[in-house]
């Protein structure tokens, strides 16, 4: 099955040596990815109610910015998403189906 992959039209940059737009936002997009799972491992392991405020104040603004950062690449053609297999969802949601009957409380798949 060919399958056309999500994408706006590619903003076009510079390809040269030197970092252009494109580079520097990716960049970018790629620490907070990075500083959104750190926060992530953080806010499990805060003892103190306040830190875990804090935390999750600062986790929610890192995740909110890479959003934006994703928006905007995606937006500019620079970050494309290929479609799902039809197929391949339903053989994961059957695998994973088949997992509910070892939850401690019950089937919470349904």
């Amino acid at each position: 099955m060919n399958q056309q992959k999500v994408q706006n039209p590619e903003t076009q940059v510079p390809k040269t040596p030197q970092m252009n737009d494109r580079d520097f936002i990716n960049d970018i997009l790629a620490t907070e990815k990075y500083m959104t799972s750190a926060y992530s491992t953080a806010l499990n392991e805060a003892s103190n109610q306040q830190l875990y405020t804090d935390l999750l104040a600062i986790s929610n603004e890192t995740q909110n910015c890479q959003r934006e950062l994703y928006n905007l690449m995606f937006q500019k053609g620079w970050y494309s998403l290929e479609p799902a297999d039809p197929q391949k969802l339903q053989q994961t949601h059957q695998q994973f189906q088949g997992y509910s009957n070892q939850f401690p409380y019950g089937n919470m798949m349904q």
